[in-house]
Parts: C-alpha cells; sequence; structure tokens
C-alpha cells in the first residue's frame, strides 16, 4: 500500500500549484480521501476532503474558493488544485485516505490510516 504525493514546490504569492497523489496497494472506490497540511511549529490541518458515501467535499475556511480537491477512481489518484497561493499556504502537504462512515469532515487526521509522504509548498516572494 502507498500514496505517493507529488508537485510541491516553490512559488510566487498569488501563483498556483496542482498537488497530485498516486495510490497504488488498493482501490481508492468507496475510500474518503483527504488532503492534510502541516507547516513548522504547527499542528496538522484538514485542508479539503472528499466523502465516499456522497462525494461531498469540505474545505477548511482559509481555502475556500482558492482550492479544488478532486479524485479519479479510474486512475487511483487525487488532486489538490492550489490557486492565488498565499504565504499562509506554506506548509507540507499530505495525502490521505480512509474508509468512512460519516463525511469526512467529521473525522480527525488521525482516524486517516492511510498516508503519503509528503510534499513542500513553499509560498514566497
Amino acid at each position: 500500500v502507498q500514496l505517493q504525493a507529488s508537485g510541491g514546490g516553490l512559488v510566487q504569492p498569488g501563483g498556483s500549484l496542482r498537488l497530485s497523489c498516486a495510490v497504488s496497494g488498493f482501490s481508492l472506490i468507496g475510500y474518503a480521501v483527504g488532503w492534510f497540511r502541516q507547516a513548522p511549529g504547527k499542528e496538522r490541518e484538514r485542508v479539503s476532503c472528499i466523502s465516499s458515501h456522497d462525494g461531498s467535499t469540505f474545505y477548511t475556511d482559509s481555502v475556500k474558493g482558492r482550492f479544488t480537491i478532486s479524485r479519479d477512481n479510474a486512475k487511483n489518484m487525487m488532486f489538490l488544485q492550489m490557486n492565488n497561493l498565499k504565504p499562509e499556504d506554506t506548509a507540507v502537504y499530505y495525502c490521505a485516505a480512509e474508509r468512512l462512515a460519516l463525511r469526512c469532515n467529521l473525522y480527525q487526521y488521525s482516524e486517516f490510516g492511510y498516508w503519503g509522504q509528503g510534499t513542500l509548498v513553499t509560498v514566497s516572494s
């Protein structure tokens, strides 16, 4: 079982990045997927997630209108399109997956059992 996150990098404020997460070893069908991030000295926070049972999406307030999460079950991948990036978006971004019965935003990050290795996003001029 492996989740491989990619797409991070250095970008100027206002720029865009697209994170990808390729999953191998199991099918994402029936799994909720999510993106989390952890900035230096801060706790890991949920950025966005997609529930498995109804496809509902969740975004933390600070990224609403700027980030878009998506998934491609056929390719067994998930994505996070990040636009109008801000310095406060700087963090290591992790993809995660888990079988969750309820909406994904009701679960803490510790309840996601499958994690990628993280990809660093740095927003700086």
